[in-house]
């Protein structure tokens, strides 16, 4: 069902103010683990919240492998992390890796894990963070366009666990991101394609952490809104070309940063899912789950309207 625990508290009656309250002394307390000299690697961080991850992560004292398609992107990025500085001194010691890596080429994930693995022989940390949006009628969209999207947003992502996670079982411990999106909880016109992976995302992800929980590895899904970054400019479109346009929710939404800032903590803290947004996307999901009629009825609303 996807139920949360302040979903339940909701439904039964509980005022929302209290529902977090509760929520909050019922959420077990986690000591913070330390990213100190842990490796870390981030998918997509040629650029937005990849590549803020990436400083993010370096700057906690991690070995940070650096992984997209674009090398010449990502050797960017890593000059920028070894010219990042606190009190002008060098923050540490290590030089990020770059991984050419692409997840739509399913059948040689397994050796691009492997040579992740070679750079320091093992990974303690995969953020899940590549990705690509779409705009679209759903009728229109080319089943081409839908594959897409389900295999960079999802196949590639699982493919790519699957075959990190024998590493991390024989260490004893591990953690795993996955980056995905408010609409992987809740689905909105003219996004079918995006919302169907990152639906999947969402529940792979979720049976994942229950089957390696004894294991020792943690696994983190990170649902966020709208973030500052090219995403809607680099989407595709229901016939595969670019959309091209820089959506003004997405110019508006959060810092890449931020969300960054918020992934390092959450990691650190061994949680298992953290929706960053504002509160009506939050009452929104509640909504989907306990009066699944009205938000329907909203969401035809917002389809008369247009993309």
């Amino acid at each position: 069902m996807g139920w949360t625990i302040s979903d339940i508290l909701y439904n039964v009656g509980l005022p929302l103010s209290v529902v977090y309250i509760l929520y909050a002394l019922l959420s077990p307390r986690r000591r913070k683990m330390s990213l100190q000299d842990k490796v870390v690697l981030i998918t997509g961080a040629s650029s937005g919240l990849g590549r803020a991850c990436a400083h993010a992560f370096y700057a906690a004292g991690c070995k940070v492998i650096l992984s997209a398609r674009n090398v010449d992107a990502l050797d960017k990025v890593k000059q920028d992390i070894m010219n990042s500085t606190e009190a002008g001194k060098a923050i540490q010691k290590y030089t990020p890796k770059v991984l050419k890596l692409d997840l739509s080429d399913i059948a040689h994930i397994p050796k691009f894990a492997r040579q992740a693995l070679n750079f320091y022989d093992r990974v303690d940390i995969l953020v899940n963070n590549a990705g690509i949006s779409y705009r679209g009628e759903a009728q229109s969209t080319t089943t081409d366009v839908d594959l897409q999207l389900l295999t960079v947003n999802y196949l590639g992502q699982v493919a790519l666990t699957k075959a990190l996670l024998p590493s991390m079982r024989q260490q004893g411990e591990g953690s795993i991101v996955a980056v995905s999106s408010v609409q992987g909880r809740i689905a909105i016109p003219y996004r079918s394609a995006y919302a169907a992976s990152k639906h999947a995302t969402q529940a792979f992800f979720d049976s994942l952490r229950a089957e390696v929980a004894s294991k020792n590895i943690n696994v983190l899904v990170v649902s966020p809104g709208y973030i500052k970054t090219n995403l809607s400019l680099n989407a595709v479109t229901a016939d595969g070309t670019s959309y091209g346009a820089m959506d003004a929710t997405t110019a508006n939404g959060m810092e890449p940063e931020y969300v960054a800032k918020r992934i390092i903590d959450g990691t650190s803290r061994g949680l298992e899912e953290i929706t960053l947004c504002p509160m009506m996307h939050k009452l929104a999901i509640i909504l989907r789950a306990i009066l699944p009629t009205v938000y329907f009825s909203i969401m035809r609303k917002r389809a008369e309207k247009g993309q």
